[in-house]
């Protein structure tokens, strides 16, 4: 046994399990903690805002499927960071963050102690898939590999541990910090895997669906889809699981032309947000049968199949291509023609959302395969979901379904401190990256490479465009005055360009590729300019 403070029995589980990066803003109640990163020669990448700390970790963990790790102080610093870790909960990411706490003398008193809430672990308990607090600096290494082994396990979520503010200073006898190995997952059922071999059997044209829980299990699913030529489409958190270079990988508005006469729904590691009848897609066809592979029991209610199995999807969908071999399938004829024909359709028609496809066209065109995306709520965000082709898993990087506005530009910058190798670029709109424009300063304080894009239409561009759709022209609060982006950047110490066309784009953005450090490129649109881009997202019932 070793006598460790709190904060060091902390930062022993976290280097137990492979941490060496933490993102953090310190303050009285975690002193003990950042002073024992620092002993352990952790990296902490300080933000100017705690919001930015939980959305690095969680660009950092989708891009690299490790543990990310965050650390604030309690009350309004785990307030400011909730929605970071509402969207690593809605996202599956294994995020952990590690605050403080009021003194142990004051605890459940309600006295008013700095930053006390009435019950912090129970409000973190709602939006977190796990929550403990640590009293004792003995207890820390095993709460501590509990915390990992809960965000690991099953389906992956964020957790959160908390510390009273002397506990991190107090020092104990502490055991060595150990490994907990994740839970084992479900085993596919031999029963389900052959009804479901027989549905995939007796279909003609099947189409799957994949979502970030299938992010593991590529190989098998692409071997799936080969061998009964299906599609394999993803809204959001799934893309790049089959590459959209590939034939079969399909994006949403080229797999909805083929919905209509898809007669075989395979759901795999998804919520399946697209075909649930009336969420995006307004319609199911007739007849369709459906399977779901899915680690949550909990899915199989959510959204009901004629198959439902519980299992990791990458066992899963290995046991079903085994059980297609051996029930053999009779592939359709013209299928893949078909599907040619879907994609080059729907390529022709998306066109027709100008600027954004202008700039996403070139933006995929300067960026190689492995580089990295993320999405903002912006007008180009929208489109991109369509209509940048993505190569690769974990390299397009959205807010899932929580939309988080802001989230982009910070998960931008934890995926290239993850990344430090890879082309990292951040899609914003004006309104979305002012959330976090402070963290221009970590950027540049920690020499993060990240090229951001912010599309200036001077409004909330997508509100704008409801409001005077649906409320005769009115206009309320989504009319916005910006700064001169490029000056602001460039008092940042953030090297910056203006394009006002696209025409311009292709230059700056190989320019700010290669400058190495950070780079904002400022895009002016003019408002009310941009064409919709909702027709592909929540498209008519033909």
């Amino acid at each position: 046994m070793t006598s460790l403070t709190g904060g060091e029995a902390i930062v022993s589980g976290l280097v137990a399990h492979g941490v060496d990066t933490v993102f953090g803003l310190p303050g009285a109640q975690v002193y003990g903690l950042f002073d024992a990163f620092h002993q352990a020669q952790l990296k902490v990448i300080g933000a100017r805002h705690e919001q930015a700390c939980g959305y690095m970790a969680f660009g950092y963990a989708r891009s690299s499927g490790r543990p990310g790790v965050f650390s604030v102080v309690p009350g309004p610093g785990v307030l400011n960071a909730s929605a970071a870790l509402l969207t690593a909960f809605g996202c599956n990411e294994p995020v952990l963050c590690v605050t403080g706490q009021v003194p142990t003398s004051f605890l459940g008193k309600g006295r008013g102690h700095l930053h006390e809430m009435p019950d912090q672990l129970a409000t973190l308990r709602t939006y977190v898939k796990w929550a403990e607090r640590i009293e004792y600096p003995g207890n820390a290494p095993t709460i501590v590999a509990r915390a990992f082994q809960e965000m690991m396990s099953g389906r992956r979520g964020p957790a959160s541990v908390e510390m009273p503010w002397d506990v991190f200073t107090q020092r104990a006898a502490t055991v060595p910090a150990q490994v907990l190995e994740p839970m084992p997952p479900p085993q596919p059922d031999p029963d389900m895997i052959k009804q479901a071999a027989a549905l995939i059997k007796g279909s003609k044209t099947p189409m799957i669906f994949v979502g970030s829980g299938a992010i593991e299990a590529a190989e098998e699913i692409l071997e799936l889809a080969e061998m009964i030529d299906a599609p394999v489409v993803a809204f959001r958190s799934g893309r790049g699981i089959v590459s959209n270079a590939h034939e079969l990988g399909l994006t949403m508005a080229a797999a909805y032309k083929l919905w209509p006469t898809t007669d075989l729904m395979i759901a795999i590691g998804t919520r399946a947000e697209l075909p649930a009848s009336g969420f995006r897609w307004p319609y199911q066809p007739s007849g369709l049968k459906s399977i779901r592979i899915d680690i949550d029991p909990a899915e199989m209610r959510r959204l009901a199949a004629d198959v439902a199995m519980v299992a990791d999807a990458k066992a899963g969908t290995a046991e079903l291509v085994a059980a297609v071999k051996k029930v053999g399938y009779a592939k359709g004829r013209g299928r893949r023609g078909e599907i040619r024909e879907a994609t080059a359709s729907a390529q022709a028609e998306i066109q027709r959302i100008q600027p954004q496809m202008a700039y996403l066209k070139i933006l995929r065109e300067v960026l190689p395969a492995n580089a990295i995306v993320t999405d903002e709520l912006s007008q180009v965000g929208f489109a991109s979901w369509y209509g940048f082709p993505v190569y690769q898993p974990r390299t397009f990087i959205t807010s899932g379904y929580q939309g988080t506005l802001g989230s982009g530009f910070p998960t931008a910058l934890g995926a290239k401190v993850a990344n430090p190798d890879k082309p990292v670029v951040a899609i914003t709109g004006d309104g979305g990256f002012m959330f976090g424009v402070q963290e221009l300063a970590t950027a540049v304080q920690f020499n993060i490479g990240v090229v951001t894009l912010v599309f200036n239409n001077n409004a909330y561009g997508n509100v704008r465009r409801d409001q005077r759709e649906r409320f005769d022209g009115r206009v309320v609060a989504s009319d916005l005055v910006n700064p001169d982006f490029v000056q602001l950047a460039e008092s940042f110490g953030v090297a910056a360009a203006r394009v006002t066309a696209p025409e311009q784009f292709k230059a700056a953005l190989e320019k700010a590729l290669g400058h190495g450090g950070p780079v904002l490129i400022s895009v002016e649109v003019p408002r009310d300019s941009e064409v919709s881009p909702w027709a592909f997202i929540h498209p008519p019932k033909p």
